[in-house]
Parts: structure tokens; sequence; C-alpha cells
């Protein structure tokens, strides 16, 4: 991952409505939710949300699907695994024992 790729990923997370919508979207993988429930869950008004949602899409943090009439939004996995992948690598810089801590923590999810 380049360095802009993950500060694009970051600052679309770096907001609370984001956040809590692609965490939502982690908890509901791998069926993911229709737009209208994370709009629900949100508290906002559509187009307030569809913002948030496009940053997050933009970013490439969600993946969104037609299915039947609805829009199914995913979380992009394997953008988050990248993220934290080049983070760990980029802080441990060839020492395994400053992330040894890390990855215990993570085997447990």
């Amino acid at each position: 991952m380049e360095i802009i790729a993950s500060l694009e990923i970051l600052g679309a997370l770096a907001h609370p409505t984001r956040l809590d919508a692609f965490r939502l979207l982690v908890r509901h993988e791998p069926d993911g939710l229709s737009t209208g429930q994370l709009v629900e869950a949100s508290g906002q008004s559509q187009s307030t949300f569809s913002t948030h949602l496009a940053v997050l899409a933009k970013a490439g943090l969600v993946l969104s699907e037609k299915r039947g009439r609805q829009q199914i939004q995913r979380a992009n996995i394997s953008a988050l695994k990248s993220l934290m992948l080049f983070l760990a690598k980029d802080c441990c810089q060839g020492h395994p024992e400053l992330c040894e801590p890390l990855v215990a923590e993570l085997t447990c999810c």
C-alpha cells in the first residue's frame, strides 16, 4: 500500500459517522447491509449519509452491489487488511518483537 492510499483510508475513517458505518459493515460481513439500513442506523438524512458513504467508497473501504431493488453495502476487508499490514510493517521496520503484542491481540479476533 502506498502512503497516499493509506492517508485516504485514514482520512475517510477520521469522522465519527463514517467510522461507525464502517465498523457496522465489518460486523455484518459477508452479507452487508442495505443503504437504507445504514441510513437508519446513522440517524442522519439520506442525503447527508450518502455523502459519508461516497467518501468511504472513494477510499476503497466500501463496496456496493445491487441485489434486486436494493443497493447492498459491504466492507472491503482486503482494504482494511492492507492498511493494517502497511502500518504494522512500516512501524516495525524489520523488528518483529515490536509487532508481536499487536499480532497476539489480533489472533484472538
